[in-house]
């Protein structure tokens, strides 16, 4: 049997607050994947790889069998409390520091929450398009102040507009006034509808314009900071050429969440020294063939441009689940080649520390 390799410090570099709330049973659930549609009739989003990992890691530290019923796991989490809950699962995911991404909505823990109940270094990442709404109404004046005053406090930048598209070069300002003029046009149609008790858009706000995102985002480039960029489903080829225009400007780019796409990810981090491949959603997503994905990861970038993060939101649970997937994925992976003779075991320790956090001291400068 393969003797997994010990992954032992990590730094989250992608993640999110903890509701402060409790969450009935379908609520819960509805919570644990990427999925937007509920589950087929009959059915339940446990039963899904998350789904899974949260019934294998989470009942024990609650007090409960491994894999026991969700309905007698919610029992036991109502018992304890959202707090208790919450600072037992943070502190057994073993994560020194977490970078927050504070640009979602609800009522979710902020950084120093973040530190107090995970007992960790916890920073934040300014979302650019949350930055543009609260400069909507002088936008064109304020924007470029907002962006420098966030780097003054911030460790990085995050962007998730709809399309991880970038333009090669940063858009001339009358196409910045014009893309600008049509998203307060919306925005004041949306303000009006609401007043009439129309209903809006899930989640408020109307999307910032393509040109207003590349605007954001060359700003974010020329501060200096690291830019973090969410490809959700969507191919990195698209930001082939973003990435070559930035080369050299002094801003890592990290490709955040690239699964399905994880191969031309990790690529792409592999033909440029500023980008960089998140691991996160890897393991909570695959689950049991988390192992398989990440070595397939690791044919293709250089293991200093390897990132882990769990890009967790909301759950407790699903921050201890992406730090323990992790962990033993990686060791599996790890323990294998060394089994085999292709690597040392303590060249592979060496890379376990690199991926888990040297990485994301380095880049985001935490020392």
């Amino acid at each position: 049997m393969t003797d997994p390799v010990p992954v032992a410090d990590l730094v989250d570099q992608n993640c999110h607050g903890v509701l402060r709330t409790e969450l009935g049973l379908g609520t819960f659930e509805a919570r644990l994947g990427a999925a937007r549609a509920p589950a087929a009739p009959g059915t339940t989003l446990f039963d899904t790889q998350t789904g899974f990992a949260v019934r294998r890691w989470c009942p024990p530290l609650l007090g409960l069998e491994a894999h026991c019923p969700p309905a007698s796991y919610l029992a036991r989490r109502r018992e304890l409390g959202v707090a208790e809950t919450s600072r037992r699962l943070l502190r057994a995911a073993g994560v020194s520091a977490h970078l927050v991404d504070t640009g979602l909505p609800g009522d979710l823990t902020g950084p120093a929450e973040m530190a107090s109940a995970a007992g960790s270094d916890a920073r934040e990442i300014v979302r650019l398009e949350v930055l543009a709404e609260h400069v909507a109404d002088t936008f064109l004046v304020n924007l470029g102040e907002a962006v420098h005053t966030a780097a003054s406090s911030a460790v990085a930048f995050t962007s998730v507009g709809a399309a991880p598209y970038t333009a090669p070069e940063p858009p001339g300002p009358v196409r910045v006034r014009a893309a600008a003029g049509r998203w307060l046009a919306r925005r004041e149609a949306e303000r009006r509808a609401a007043r009439r008790g129309a209903a809006g858009r899930e989640g408020g706000g109307a999307p910032v314009e393509p040109e207003l995102l590349d605007h954001l985002r060359w700003s974010a480039v020329a501060c200096g900071l690291p830019l973090q960029l969410r490809l959700g489903t969507a191919d990195p080829a698209r930001l082939a050429d973003f990435a070559a225009a930035t080369e050299g400007h002094g801003c890592d780019l990290v490709l955040l969440h690239g699964y399905p796409y994880h191969r031309q990810t990790a690529a792409l981090a592999g033909r440029h020294p500023h980008v960089y491949a998140d691991l996160g959603a890897v393991p909570a997503r695959t689950g049991a063939r988390a192992a398989a994905v990440l070595a397939e990861i690791m044919e293709l970038a250089p293991f200093g441009k390897l990132l882990f993060s769990s890009g967790a939101q909301a759950l407790p649970e699903l921050h201890l689940v992406g730090a323990r997937q992790f962990r033993e994925a990686l060791g599996r992976v790890l323990g294998a080649w060394v089994e085999d003779g292709a690597w040392t075991r303590q060249d592979a320790a060496r890379v376990a520390t690199m991926i888990g956090s040297g990485n994301a001291r380095r880049v985001y400068g935490l020392g």
